[in-house]
């Protein structure tokens, strides 16, 4: 597979004018993402999870190739902080299973001021495999973005990698603040906010940066998820084009963004 370019969720109305032109009704916008983009991932889900038919209705309003992410739920790691998995993770999967073969990874991102527990980790991802297996959802990919420095160590490295886990890579101002791991046969990676104007944007360079960090990693015929997240004023848009064309370039093959006329538009709306 080439690198999936996406962006980090769909519905901002900042978006409108650009992204989405001012004839498709809010209600017809993750259809007129789905066009565009390959993949998304669902930051909503992290805030309140939806219900297993909703789910089902956004695989049936997408195209066949389409692959949601799916953003693990505050109750996971923010209230239980990974601990009694069993409960929210079931209860995560069997509403994301919906998606059917549009699951895409689900990403656990921890809260800044949880410090490393690699026995909690290792249990959490275990409720995972086992969860899924009692729904019969085939090849399910974790992310894990941790947010407190002492998770860098090699046995939170093992645990990874003892479960095709991914370390979520992450950037913030232009500059990775996760160590660069690759801790799975696949990546995984989250731009949150650029140095570049107009804010949150990345510029040509840091972009590029990126392109070589994974290229570097991980071959071709790797799955490597990329979401841009700095998204008002519609910059994860433009961003996320112009990174597919500088991988283009690079020789990378890449999953779909949208053209120059929506892009360009984009531009031009202001951050709300």
């Amino acid at each position: 597979m080439p690198m999936l370019i996406g962006t980090s969720g769909w519905q901002y109305r900042d978006w409108r004018g650009g992204l989405y032109p001012d004839g498709v009704p809010q209600r017809r916008w993750l259809e007129h993402y789905a066009a565009r983009y390959l993949t998304v991932e669902n930051n909503n889900s992290f805030y309140r999870l939806p219900s297993r038919e909703t789910f089902t209705a956004w695989r049936e309003r997408t195209p066949g190739d389409f692959i949601m992410t799916v953003k693990a739920s505050r109750y996971l790691t923010h209230v239980r902080r990974l601990r009694d998995p069993a409960e929210p993770v079931a209860r995560l999967l069997g509403a994301a299973a919906g998606l059917g073969p549009k699951l895409g990874p689900v990403l656990l991102q921890l809260p800044p001021t949880l410090r490393a527990d690699p026995e909690a980790l290792d249990g959490c991802l275990k409720e995972f495999r086992k969860a899924a297996a009692a729904l019969g959802v085939d090849r399910l990919r974790l992310a894990v973005e941790p947010r407190h420095e002492t998770w860098w160590t090699p046995e939170i490295r093992q645990v990874l990698a003892a479960h095709d886990a991914a370390l979520c890579w992450a950037d913030r101002h232009a500059r990775p603040v996760t160590p660069l791991w690759r801790t799975a046969t696949w990546g995984y990676l989250r731009l949150h906010e650029g140095r570049a104007q107009p804010w949150p944007s990345y510029g040509p360079q840091a972009l590029r940066s990126w392109v070589g960090r994974l290229a570097g990693t991980w071959p071709d015929e790797a799955d490597v998820f990329v979401y841009f997240n700095n998204d008002p004023g519609g910059a994860a848009v433009i961003n996320s084009a112009r990174f597919a064309a500088l991988a283009a370039r690079a020789g990378r093959t890449v999953t779909r963004t949208p053209g120059p006329g929506p892009v360009a538009a984009t531009a031009a709306v202001p951050a709300s």
